[in-house]
């Protein structure tokens, strides 16, 4: 995973564009993904696809000593984006109207877009704000805002049921690592895994697509699909740091959703969960009024919040997000997996406590502190396996690893006393 998110790191993505392509194409390389897009111009529920942008350069020359400030081709985040051309000389007074800085983190170079309205700009950082001095320069800005498409990204697995479960992640922003790649990354990598199960039980889908306006589209041309299918669905964005693992629950706080994400979040040491009012990714669309499907926002670092101050800046990179981090955040998902695949309703074979001693399960002397937890749990789970409750309700009453349970559950399968 860190591998592909440094091959992917120097792209410039936006919401259109060659760069989205070009992050979709590399992604298609290892993992059966369909290319799918929206025209600029089409309407979907209340907005309109934009037109399609694309750059070749952009700096700021100071024209006393020739030198360069805020070029795109050495950070692409030096541009605000879908900024229009522009070739002109202008003042200094008039050149600061138009850069961007992050008052907080003086060596970050922020992440600025205009996406609706038409402007141009600059980032660049506050120390590197405070070396452009002289009184004239020169502002390029070589981009293009045409009539296109909007590029996604889809992968549909299907099992023996059409019930689904979604995964969504975005694909439209320039370099940023946590923001940005971790989300694409994982999905890959959980496609590469779900696809080696035989006899999969369910279906599953993943959505590559632009942020917002990508999601709002995907659900206008999917709404009634989803409704019908989906069981549940993650929103998967800035997942790659080793901080705290955190999730936004949806706004009944009870679907099936939370109740996965309650008992994936059993045992972690470090975690935050968010109400619905705390949203800030695409979970935004996916459960607004008139949509309200069954979907949870995963993190590490949540968007925005006071343990990420690396958040939309040239900061969010390398530095920020580790192999342990995204390894982490795939572990939380290769579980839930294996729970709906393997024992989504566990059901005891048995009427009444089987006889667990002849199975080499349980002590022969019968002595309190014989009954470890391991053995406890393993009574438990048997106890409130009815084959209605699944492995995930179970998990969050007994306040039990989701991990601990699968392994009492393929144990207690191992010697057939659960269906």
């Amino acid at each position: 995973m860190i591998d592909s998110a440094k091959e992917l790191y120097p792209i410039n993505r936006s919401l259109t564009g060659k760069g989205v392509r070009q992050s979709l194409n590399l992604i298609k390389k290892d993992i059966p993904l369909k290319m799918k897009v929206f025209k600029s111009g089409k309407k979907v529920f209340d907005w309109i696809i934009p037109k399609e942008w694309n750059i070749k350069k952009a700096y700021i020359l100071d024209l006393k000593n020739k030198k360069k400030y805020a070029d795109f081709n050495k950070n692409n985040l030096h541009i605000v984006g879908y900024s229009h051309p522009i070739n002109k000389i202008i003042s200094l007074d008039k050149l600061k109207k138009h850069i961007h800085t992050d008052k907080k983190n003086k060596n970050a170079i922020p992440y600025v877009t205009s996406y609706y309205k038409k402007t141009w700009g600059f980032c660049l950082s506050q120390n590197q704000l405070k070396s452009i001095k002289n009184k004239k320069y020169k502002v390029v800005i070589d981009s293009s805002l045409k009539d296109g498409v909007m590029d996604y990204g889809e992968t549909l697995i299907k099992g023996k049921s059409k019930k689904e479960i979604l995964f969504s992640c975005y694909i439209c922003h320039p370099s940023m690592v946590n923001n940005e790649l971790s989300g694409p990354v994982i999905s890959a990598a959980l496609i590469h895994y779900i696809n080696n199960l035989k006899n999969k039980k369910y279906s599953y889908r993943f959505a590559f697509v632009p942020e917002t306006i990508g999601s709002i589209a995907y659900i206008s041309r999917n709404l009634k699909q989803l409704k019908k299918n989906v069981l549940a669905g993650f929103v998967i964005n800035c997942a790659g740091d080793s901080r705290d693992y955190s999730f936004v629950q949806t706004p009944e706080k009870n679907t099936f959703a939370d109740e996965i994400m309650n008992s994936s979040f059993i045992g972690l040491k470090k975690k935050s969960i968010y109400e619905f009012k705390d949203r800030s990714s695409d979970e935004r669309q996916y459960c607004h009024a008139g949509v309200e499907l069954p979907i949870c926002s995963y993190s590490r670092s949540k968007a925005g919040s006071k343990t990420y101050p690396e958040y939309h800046t040239s900061l969010d990179n390398f530095s920020v997000v580790t192999k342990n981090g995204l390894e982490g955040s795939f572990e939380i998902f290769k579980n839930i997996i294996d729970a709906l695949e393997f024992a989504h309703f566990p059901k005891s074979k048995t009427k009444c406590e089987p006889f667990l001693t002849k199975r080499n399960l349980y002590p022969t002397l019968s002595i309190k502190k014989n009954i470890d937890n391991e053995l406890k749990n393993l009574l438990d789970i048997l106890a409130y396996s009815n084959g209605k409750r699944s492995v995930f309700q179970i998990s969050n009453i007994l306040d039990l690893e989701l991990k601990t349970c699968l392994q009492i559950l393929k144990k207690l399968k191992k010697h057939s006393l659960i269906f």
